[in-house]
């Protein structure tokens, strides 16, 4: 088992945060083999060409330990704008790193420690690991929304899968992955519906902060709104071909992020909520 593949998902899934420019034309960007990329695709191009200058990324015992100035260096953009929250992304990563130390050395046999159960992977991620925390207080209950700790154990999936070991138990218990970009394609299919006042605070650019009622509302709404959308696809399974249906929460969440990705400029009427923190 190739340890180095699956450390990959973990460095970038424990950095896989607020990719979102202040303003549209200053856009964090990133060149590799001749293709420019933004957003989430900057991270993965910045790893790909670390990696190709014989940088250890994926090793824990380099980036538990590596200083502020060398993920400068390794998230280096090409432009003015450089990629946001440096700072918040070193500290996760060490930290990360430092846990990975502490459980065998590698993201593999971290992860081993939970069977091959994808809720309990998740609890053991958000126990361990304090940056994967992803949780909110709503009407005085507190709300577990885990979009990183749920993408690392559902990209785990698919590398196990790829390889046909894939025989993970539990998927089904992951819901999508609430970040700002989904509920934007959400709200463009019909599936979703935002208040005019919600609206109106989302197109004058309003800044809300990670625990504002509105923040988690529109989170929260958008993991029922998949929630919902499997019940009803499993239901079409069944009366079509008389199956269960196997589509997970992921799957079509996986589905959902490069649909908005490729439809960006048609969905551009839809305002994105922004939130900075180190969730999504």
């Amino acid at each position: 088992m190739n340890h180095m593949a699956l450390n990959w998902v973990f460095v970038i899934d424990t950095m896989n945060f607020s990719f979102w420019p202040e303003e549209e034309t200053q856009q964090c960007e990133v060149t590799y083999k001749g293709t420019t990329y933004t957003g989430y695709m900057t991270l993965c191009a910045a790893i790909a060409r670390a990696m190709e200058e014989g940088i250890p990324i994926t090793d824990p015992k380099y980036f538990s330990q590596m200083s502020m100035e060398e993920l400068r260096q390794v998230l280096r953009s090409d432009n003015e704008t450089p990629m946001p929250m440096l700072q918040e992304r070193h500290q996760v990563l060490t930290e990360g790193g430092r846990v990975l130390l502490e459980h065998g050395g590698s993201f593999r046999s971290f992860i081993s420690r939970a069977g091959n159960d994808a809720r309990k992977m998740v609890e053991l991620i958000v126990e361990k690991i304090h940056s994967y925390r992803d949780e909110a207080t709503f009407e005085g209950k507190r709300i577990s929304l885990y979009k990183r700790a749920q993408i690392l154990v559902a990209d785990f999936w698919g590398v196990m899968e790829a390889r046909g070991e894939g025989d993970i138990i539990n998927m089904d218990w992951l819901t999508m992955f609430a970040d700002y970009r989904v509920p934007q394609a959400l709200v463009f299919l019909g599936a979703l519906r935002y208040t005019d006042t919600l609206m109106q605070a989302l197109n004058k650019g309003e800044l809300l902060s990670s625990g504002d009622r509105r923040e988690v509302e529109i989170r929260g709404c958008s993991i029922r709104s998949v929630e919902l959308i499997k019940e009803r696809l499993c239901k079409l399974v069944k009366e079509r071909d008389g199956q269960t249906c196997n589509v997970n929460s992921a799957v079509i969440d996986f589905y959902l992020w490069p649909y908005a990705k490729k439809h960006h400029k048609d969905m551009a009427h839809i305002p994105i909520h922004h939130t900075r923190c180190i969730y999504y």
